[in-house]
């Protein structure tokens, strides 16, 4: 399959473990690692932060084979989920630099389309998070007040 933007069709990346059951090495069972996510949540980490937290200081490669959840449903449980998806918000953060840079360097064509390619994106993320309920009906992408989404 190509990726969005271009015709590549590369497929390097990290790949999950093949084996779906849990390691014997790791020390913790499910509920302590559901506390872990949650105080790295009241801490202000991010659901990928946490993961890589878990993974480099915990040596916990992968929450949902250890407790049957993924780290973002733990964190619906709790009810510390973002108002705003975390995908969504890296977009907008990203769309705000570029929107900066391209006020700084006027002749700069590539971040125009840069910028044009990642409010794409956004307004695409947005209308599924609508459809599946994540986002309130009524919520709107304003680059202009891009600032207030992020927090």
């Amino acid at each position: 399959m190509a990726r969005m933007h271009s015709r590549d069709k590369g497929v390097s990346g990290s790949k999950k473990p093949l084996k779906k059951s849990v390691p014997t090495w790791i020390r913790y069972k499910a509920k302590e690692v559901e506390m872990l996510i949650t105080k790295m949540a009241k801490d202000g980490k991010t659901s990928s932060q946490i993961g890589m937290m878990l993974r480099d200081a915990y040596g916990i490669p992968d929450v949902k084979t250890l407790t049957g959840k993924s780290i973002t449903k733990i964190l619906g449980e709790k009810k510390l989920t973002p108002d705003v998806p975390e995908d969504l918000r890296s977009l907008i953060r990203k769309a705000a630099l570029v929107r900066k840079h391209k006020d700084d360097n006027k002749q700069d064509m590539t971040a125009v389309r840069g910028l044009q390619l990642t409010e794409a994106k956004i307004n695409r993320l947005v209308k599924y998070y609508k459809k599946n309920g994540r986002l309130p009906v009524t919520w709107k992408y304003d680059p202009k007040k891009a600032s207030t989404y992020l927090e």
